[in-house]
């Protein structure tokens, strides 16, 4: 289950660098430090500038009001997709990202990454009408969905960050009716048709645990349970994508991106990650740049104003990536 941690600010703070700590949206304490983009080649143009920044945006809660960095409004996240589509972005999963996969993103435009993370009810809920399942269209998919209608180059391209078994209806989004209507059942139902439709599946552990206080066998298990929890649904799945919960690092950071567990029944369960995401840190640097770190990779928290204040920053200092339409 997932547990609230009140672990202190220098812990977090060594974590993730300098900067603001604040409570997330699953249970205890994140660090928010950003780092500012460096230098880059050309301003947005037709032309391109594959060794600009790219953003990657982290959603957590949307739902009736906001509160902190962790919960939004539907208002601020409809506000946020029509800000960055009319602004020339297109989304892009983590994994595309990696792997220079811009084939989503038209010359001249430039890719921009949702991640969500906690897989709460209010990112993916479903209603029952006459016997038949339909997604919410007050949840953020519902949202996403409705967008992509007006916008149909807006495609389904998005990471989520899934917890299988913590509190609070963070548990594959909604496993009881309190938490908006969700049933159990629906469960392993929201996360395949993620998969089915085009979106990137990512582990976040079991239940949000603070692996800075674990011992290495603990770190694993959650990691590893989280993983057997997404394959159970989606048999062979290469989940290429791991979020630390609250951006805290193990002990042995290794155990990050690979490791095992052993179930009582002996099955062994291993997982081998081509990146993790940190909590914070700001735009991420291209995979065209030397200087890119495949293996972590920096976020934005989406809250108020700071999807429009991460894009003008981009172009106020000529660090955005554009896609020129060329090859790897």
């Amino acid at each position: 289950m997932m547990r609230v941690w009140l672990a202190s600010a220098a812990l977090a703070v060594a974590a993730c660098g300098e900067g603001k700590v604040q409570a997330d949206s699953a249970g205890g304490v994140t660090d928010t430090g950003r780092a500012q983009p460096g230098a880059a080649t050309n301003a947005y143009d037709s032309l391109g500038n594959r060794n600009g920044r790219i953003p990657i945006l982290e959603y957590h809660v949307i739902g009736d009001s906001s509160k902190g960095l962790f919960v939004i409004t539907r208002d601020r996240f409809r506000k946020d997709m029509e800000l960055l589509y009319s602004r020339g972005y297109r989304p892009i999963t983590v994994a595309q990202l990696v792997a220079k996969d811009f084939s989503d993103v038209p010359r001249g435009m430039s890719p921009v990454v949702f991640t969500f993370d906690d897989a709460s009810p209010e990112q993916f809920s479903y209603i029952e009408k006459n016997g038949q399942l339909e997604i919410d269209p007050t949840s953020a998919v519902g949202m996403w969905l409705d967008f992509q209608k007006e916008h149909p180059d807006w495609k389904n391209r998005a990471t989520f960050c899934l917890l299988p078994a913590a509190e609070a209806g963070h548990a594959f989004f909604g496993d009881r009716e309190k938490y908006r209507g969700q049933k159990k059942e629906w469960r392993f139902q929201k996360v395949k048709w993620l998969h089915d439709n085009g979106f990137e599946l990512c582990n976040h552990t079991l239940w949000h645990a603070q692996l800075s206080k674990y011992d290495d066998a603990f770190v694993q298990e959650q990691i590893a349970r989280g993983e057997l929890a997404i394959d159970s649904v989606v048999p062979g799945i290469d989940v290429k994508t791991f979020a630390l919960p609250q951006g805290l690092w193990p002990k042995n950071r290794a155990l990050a991106w690979r490791g095992s567990w052993t179930a009582k029944d002996g099955k062994k369960v291993t997982y081998d990650y081509a990146t993790v995401l940190e909590v914070a840190g700001g735009p991420a640097r291209s995979p065209f740049d030397p200087q890119f770190d495949a293996k972590k990779l920096p976020r934005v928290i989406a809250y108020g104003n700071e999807v429009e204040k991460t894009l003008d920053q981009l172009d106020k200092s000529r660090t955005r990536f554009v896609w020129d339409g060329g090859t790897r």
